[in-house]
């Protein structure tokens, strides 16, 4: 979530580090998703969905609330049928993109890719959790359909610009921006190993070096715009890159984030709706994200 920071987001607010977490503090209200039990999962012992205390910003730092632990979970389509059941993907496409999509190829080796859990990718960065992953997809899929404009802000590790350029396909354009030049390298190489390697060989899908709270003004307009990286308010910048029809989805705040979807009207007006309280990281400078913010 990063000159730019975004890819250094933790995404939800439960799923962020304890010692970010105890930083903030969140207005009781419903996380994006409330489970109903799956005997075949091994939930978080933490994660108690009938505790009144757990939205609150107080008691739910007791420890990591996740969909999931992700033990024994081997493959993309056991972590997609997860989501599914949990009703975080609700449409074929979306699960279709993310089992495509390895998510094993985008975090750093060793690291168990399936867990719901963000997880550290260096430079104070993280690829966040894959519930977050699938709420952003699903709110972008109108979006990102065949031949359609996407720009992913902050892309660390290259996963969900992979998964945009899938979506969008070979007449489309997907483009990330990072600000980590190390990032921006090393996701290349992540998304040759991948199943969208065909769009970034022929130019459909690419990735550079930039502050992404500037957009990518080359390939704008975009029908849709992800940022990785909370903002203390939405960067005109990416509001006027927006593609009138476009949808744009951003964490914003400084204590209090939540996760806005943001429509560009036909006229281009823009019409801004909460969808869920999130803890990300700041969305900030290069030099910032490396200090450590």
């Amino acid at each position: 979530m990063k000159m730019l920071s975004s890819v250094v987001a933790y995404g939800c607010r439960y799923c962020a580090p304890l010692k970010h977490r105890f930083l903030y503090f969140t207005p009781r209200r419903p996380h994006h998703c409330s489970p109903p039990p799956l005997a075949s999962t091994t939930v978080s012992p933490s994660c108690n969905l009938h505790n009144p205390n757990l939205f609150t910003g107080n008691s739910v730092f007791r420890g990591m609330e996740r969909f999931w632990t992700g033990s024994g979970i081997k493959k993309s389509k056991a972590m997609v049928e997860h989501l599914q059941h949990y009703g975080v993907i609700r449409s074929k496409k979306v699960s279709e993109v993310m089992e495509a999509i390895d998510r094993a190829l985008f975090v750093p080796e060793g690291t168990p890719p399936y867990v719901d859990s963000p997880m550290q990718i260096g430079y104070n960065a993280t690829i966040s959790a894959p519930h977050m992953h699938a709420t952003c997809l699903q709110l972008l899929e109108e979006n990102l359909k065949p031949g359609m404009h996407a720009l992913d802000v902050g892309s660390g590790t290259g996963y969900l610009t992979a998964c945009f350029a899938l979506m969008v396909g070979p007449e489309g354009r997907a483009v990330g921006v990072e600000h980590i030049p190390e990032l921006v390298a090393s996701s290349i190489e992540n998304i040759r190993k991948s199943a969208a390697a065909p769009l970034l060989k022929e130019g459909s899908l690419s990735v550079h070096v930039g502050d992404g709270r500037l957009g990518w003004p080359e390939c704008a307009p975009y029908d849709a715009i992800h940022v990785g990286a909370a903002a203390p308010e939405i960067p005109p910048a990416l509001i006027e890159q927006l593609k009138p029809g476009g949808r744009m989805v951003i964490p914003v705040g400084n204590m209090f984030q939540y996760l806005k979807v943001v429509d560009k009207n036909p006229d281009g007006s823009v019409s801004v709706r909460d969808e869920t309280s999130v803890r990300y990281v700041p969305l900030t400078s290069q030099e910032a994200q490396l200090r450590g913010y």
